[in-house]
């Protein structure tokens, strides 16, 4: 996106990057350090961490380049007057969330009960989890939350949504999550649980579909804002924009594993199918 715009890094811009290596904690360690290098612009993906780059300065403009509700996790005012250091590209789509329970829906037609797998910790979760709730009541599914704070708590998570007796789970995005495809498709698959994630590496690894934002072209677009604070712009006038570009990805055999039928409407409509 940067290179679009004419930035060669090394040459009329320089990058400093830093990693979690997934361990959150890290978030605003990791935050200070970038402050303390006296930055022009900071640029995050996801919530927690544009969250650690707000605290660490009110100063340095910030650029998300994908996050759950900047409003909900006080990142900025409004969508459309952030009024703060903060502007960016959000994840969140008020029809996006509840698509992947319409997709569910049309895998597996008797769902009427689903889980969402949920972090309480992230603070973009509950905005996500009203979207999911409004549509779960227009397409007569009863929603039940489960939750996880860490890797060990999967288990029981799943466990849980066997005995609330759903039909099918969505997962909701989540750093945490992102973090461990394996273990939770290998769950999924344990307990005969259909799934849907919000990332493609689920399905990559095993999963059943994904429906998610396409974070490559949220990075693309990031690069906007990073142009237009570089030539002056103030990121409390740059209004958040939502997301244009979602992938839907498939695998044919795990769905056969779970003996079911993706629809032909539904194949035609995916990015990618795994065979």
């Amino acid at each position: 996106g940067l290179r679009r715009l004419g930035y060669v890094e090394d040459r009329n811009i320089a990058l400093e990057y830093r990693y979690d290596e997934g361990q959150l904690d890290r978030l605003p360690q990791l935050a200070a350090e970038l402050v303390g290098l006296n930055v022009d612009v900071l640029v995050v993906s996801g919530t927690r961490a544009a969250v650690a780059a707000k605290q660490a300065t009110s100063t340095i403009p910030i650029v998300l380049a994908g996050v759950g509700d900047p409003v909900q996790a006080g990142l900025v005012n409004s969508m459309s007057r952030p009024g703060t250091n903060v502007t960016g590209l959000s994840r969140l789509s008020p029809d996006f969330i509840g698509e992947r329970l319409e997709l569910i829906k049309d895998v597996v037609p008797k769902t009427n009960r689903v889980a969402a797998l949920s972090n309480p910790d992230n603070p973009a979760q509950s905005a996500n989890l009203r979207q999911l709730n409004i549509q779960a009541r227009t397409l007569a599914i009863e929603l039940e939350t489960v939750t996880a704070r860490s890797p060990n708590e999967f288990e029981s998570a799943f466990s849980a949504a066997i005995k609330d007796r759903a039909n099918a789970l969505v997962l909701m995005p989540d750093a945490l999550f992102h973090n461990y495809p394996s273990a939770i498709v290998g769950l999924a698959a344990k307990h005969q649980l259909p799934a849907i994630y919000d990332r493609s590496d689920f399905v990559e690894a095993g999963g059943l579909m994904s429906f998610a934002v396409n974070i490559a072209d949220l990075s693309r677009r990031a690069a906007g804002y990073v142009d237009r604070i570089i030539k002056g712009s103030s990121p409390a006038n740059l209004s958040i924009d939502e997301p244009t570009r979602y992938d839907l990805v498939i695998n044919l055999n795990t769905a056969h594993a779970l003996d079911l039928t993706i629809p032909p409407t539904v194949q035609a409509r995916a990015d990618r199918v795994i065979r």
